[in-house]
């Protein structure tokens, strides 16, 4: 027999803190994006793709905004880059790659994968993943795969690159990063939700 009454929401850090309207979806979903472009700033140019701050930005989004607004929050990121933004991470030079010379560069593969880590990374976080910190860290290390697993068919496609060349361009110059990025966010998530539960508490406590 199907049950009538509905399901408990599934609630991510971003409903702890601030109360649920459209308006604020919208904030938090552009707020996301503009994190992630910041931290995109943070670069280390390399060939063919540089060392950025992206990574963690995508796994705090998804992991605070949850499955559909993490992924929203990225999927505008790309948008804006697409559309004309410098928001993508700098090239050697300082310049920024947007429109159509983006789609044709080696990286962007990775921006595409930035869209569905933060949807994955969002739902587990929508089933508690996020608040342990070893859950956290398995959640986290599995959307940085995630990234991977799009950008590097991507930058072998574009660059014509067999798989040695391929992992050693793509991968292997990221793996450590990537995991030092994936416990930041493990160490940072489940101290921002005793934060938000001892916030809670202390409201609760004020409107008694």
């Amino acid at each position: 027999m199907t049950s009538l009454v509905p399901a408990a929401p599934r609630l991510v850090l971003a409903d702890r803190l601030v109360s649920r309207t459209l308006t604020t979806d919208v904030v938090l979903v552009a707020a996301g994006a503009a994190l992630t472009a910041i931290l995109a700033q943070v670069s280390i140019p390399m060939f063919p793709v540089p060392i950025t701050g992206q990574t963690l930005a995508v796994l705090l989004v998804g992991a605070t905004l949850g499955a559909v607004r993490g992924a929203s929050s990225l999927a505008l990121y790309a948008v804006l880059g697409l559309v004309g933004l410098p928001v993508y991470a700098p090239q050697a030079d300082g310049s920024h790659l947007t429109g159509f010379l983006a789609l044709a560069a080696p990286s962007f593969g990775y921006i595409v994968g930035f869209v569905f880590a933060a949807a994955i990374v969002g739902s587990l976080s929508e089933r508690t993943w996020d608040r342990k910190f070893f859950k956290a860290l398995a959640t986290f290390v599995g959307g940085s795969v995630v990234v991977f697993a799009f950008g590097l068919p991507w930058l072998a496609f574009v660059l014509g690159a067999n798989l040695a060349q391929t992992l050693e361009w793509g991968l292997y110059p990221f793996i450590i990063g990537g995991l030092i990025k994936a416990a930041i966010a493990a160490a940072l998530l489940p101290a921002a939700w005793w934060g938000a539960d001892k916030l809670a508490e202390r409201r609760a406590q004020d409107a008694a």
